[in-house]
C-alpha cells in the first residue's frame, strides 16, 4: 500500500505521565467553571465542615463538587449517578474532579446539605456579569414556565377521592385489627395469657399508615384552603372603599362596579372551598401542584418557575419558584425581587396579559418604572371581551399607552427576551424535571438552573472577547 497512515495503537506506552492540563482545551467550559468556582464565597459550606470533630476519613473539597455540580447542570446531568459515571468517562468532569471519583450518595449528600448555599451562589453570579457589562437593567421582560416536579399525576388525587381511600382503608384496618384480636385469643389460650407469639402484623401496620396519611392529606388540603378564603376576604376588606375616596398613599386602588362583583363572586367560592377542597393531592411531592401547561396543552405535576431577564444579553435577574398554577399575582414579587438582588429598579418591565392585576400595576413600589402589561391578550382583546370588565383608570391608561407606536414596539421585544431563555433551559439543556423535591428544595434547585444559565453567558461573553 502506497498510502501511509498514523500510529494508532491502543498500546502505546507513554514516555512521561498524561497530564488532564493537556486534554482538555484552553477555551473549554469546564476551564470556565473551574476558574469561577475558585473566586465564589463558600464560606457557608465550609462552616459545615468546622463544626464537625475532624475524625474520620478527609472529605472531598467543597471546591471541587462545587465545579462538578455546576458543570453538571450547566450542561443538563443533574443525575449523581450519571455524574459519577461521568468521572471515569468525560475528560472535563475527569479535570473537575482532579481525577477523583466521588461516589454517587457522597454527591447526592453534598448537594441535600448545602443546597441552600449553592442556591445563593447564584447573586454572586449576577456581580460578576454585572461587572462584565452584560447587566443594563434597561428593558426586563418578566414570565413563568411549568417545570415538572419528581412526582407522577398519576400519585394525585382530590380531596373527596382521599375521603373515599380514607373509608376504604378505614375498613380495612378494623378488619385486620378484627383479625389480629381473634388471633391474640388464640395465642393466649396456647402459650397462656400475656405471652404472644407475634407483634403487630406487618399488613396492618402498613395499613394504619396509609390510613395516617390520608388523614394528614385531608388536613393540609383543609388549612390550605381556610388560608386562602381568609386572604380573599382580606383583599375584599382593603378595597372595601368607594371609589374616588381619598386613601392612604400604599392603599390598593378603587374598584369598579364589576371589579366589585368580580371580587365577591371570588371570595363565595373561596368560602365554598374552605368547606370542599377541590385541589388534588400529590403522595410523592405534597407541594408540588397539578398545572396546565400551555406549550404542552396538556396537565403536568410541577411548578411555576419564574424569571427576570435583562433584555441586553438575556440574563437572568431574578428567578423564583411559586405553587400558584397563574401567574396574576407574580409581577409585583418579582419586581421587588429584580430591585433586591441587581440593586435598583430596571427602566422597563414588560410582562403578557397573564400578569395583569390592578392592584400590582398601580403599587407605589413600582412608581418609576415604565411597565407595558396589557390587561388582556390578543385573542380576548379581539373577541373584546376584557375589555368590559377591566374597565378601571389604570387598565385604560396602558391600553393607550400600548397604542403608541414606539411602547408596542418595545413591547413586541418581550418574546424575543425572555422565550429564548426558557428554551435554552428546557431544549438545550434538557431541564424540565426537577430532581428534587419539596418546595424549598425545588426553589433552590430552579436558582441553581439560572445560575449556570446565567455562567453560560458570561462563558460565552468571554470567549467572543478573547476572539
Amino acid at each position: 500500500m502506497s498510502k501511509r497512515f498514523r500510529e494508532c495503537s491502543l498500546e502505546q506506552p507513554y514516555l512521561l505521565p498524561p497530564s488532564l492540563q493537556d486534554w482538555l482545551p484552553e477555551d473549554h467550559l469546564a476551564r470556565f467553571i473551574a476558574e469561577v468556582a475558585e473566586t465564589f464565597d463558600l464560606n457557608g459550606i465550609y462552616a459545615h465542615y468546622e463544626r464537625k470533630d475532624g475524625r474520620g476519613l478527609a472529605a472531598y473539597h467543597p471546591v471541587m463538587m462545587t465545579r462538578l455540580l455546576l458543570y453538571a447542570y450547566a450542561t443538563g446531568r443533574t443525575s449523581s449517578r450519571k455524574i459519577e459515571q461521568a468521572t471515569y468517562d468525560d475528560v472535563a468532569f475527569r479535570y473537575l474532579a482532579a481525577d477523583q471519583h466521588p461516589d454517587h450518595d457522597t454527591i447526592a449528600q453534598f448537594r441535600q446539605q448545602h443546597l441552600e448555599a449553592l442556591s445563593r451562589l447564584f447573586v454572586q453570579a449576577l456581580r460578576l456579569c454585572q461587572r462584565a457589562g452584560l447587566v443594563k437593567l434597561g428593558h426586563v421582560a418578566i414570565d413563568g414556565t411549568k417545570m415538572r416536579a419528581n412526582a407522577s399525576t398519576h400519585q394525585s388525587a382530590r380531596y373527596q377521592q382521599i375521603r373515599e381511600q380514607e373509608e376504604q382503608w378505614k375498613r380495612t384496618v378494623e378488619r385486620l385489627l378484627e383479625e389480629a384480636e381473634r388471633t391474640d385469643t388464640k395465642e393466649d389460650r396456647l402459650y397462656g395469657k400475656g405471652k404472644k407469639g407475634n407483634t403487630l402484623p406487618e399488613e396492618l401496620a402498613s395499613a394504619e399508615k396509609r390510613l395516617e396519611r390520608l388523614r394528614q392529606a385531608q388536613r393540609e388540603l383543609e388549612e390550605e384552603a381556610r388560608e386562602r378564603a381568609e386572604q380573599a376576604q382580606r383583599e375584599q376588606r382593603e378595597h372595601a372603599r368607594r371609589p374616588g375616596r381619598p386613601g392612604k398613599q400604599d392603599s390598593p386602588p378603587a374598584l369598579n362596579a364589576t371589579e366589585r362583583a368580580s371580587l365577591r363572586k371570588r371570595v363565595q367560592r373561596m368560602r365554598r372551598l374552605a368547606r370542599q377542597p377541590e385541589r388534588h393531592y400529590n403522595f410523592t411531592d405534597r407541594d408540588s401542584r397539578l398545572m396546565l401547561d400551555h406549550g404542552l396543552r396538556s396537565y403536568v405535576q410541577g411548578y411555576n418557575a419564574q424569571i427576570a431577564v435583562d433584555g441586553h444579553k438575556q440574563v437572568i435577574v431574578a428567578a423564583e419558584l411559586t405553587q400558584e398554577v397563574t401567574d396574576q399575582h407574580q409581577l409585583l414579587p418579582m419586581m421587588q425581587h429584580v430591585e433586591a438582588i441587581a440593586g435598583e429598579k430596571p427602566a422597563c418591565v414588560t410582562a403578557d396579559a397573564g400578569y395583569w392585576y390592578t392592584a400590582h400595576l398601580a403599587h407605589p413600589a413600582l412608581a418609576g418604572v415604565e411597565l407595558l402589561v396589557p390587561p388582556e391578550s390578543d385573542e380576548l382583546r379581539r373577541k373584546n371581551v376584557a375589555a368590559k370588565t377591566r374597565v378601571n383608570a389604570v387598565a385604560q391608561a396602558m391600553r393607550a399607552k400600548l397604542r403608541e407606536p414606539a411602547m408596542r414596539g418595545i413591547y413586541r421585544l418581550r418574546q424575543a427576551i425572555v422565550e429564548p431563555v426558557f428554551a435554552q433551559i428546557k431544549e438545550g439543556r434538557g431541564l424540565r424535571r426537577f430532581r428534587l423535591r419539596g418546595f424549598q428544595k425545588t426553589r433552590a434547585e430552579w436558582n441553581i438552573i439560572c445560575l449556570t444559565h446565567n455562567l453560560l453567558k458570561l462563558f460565552r461573553h468571554a470567549r467572543l472577547a478573547i476572539a
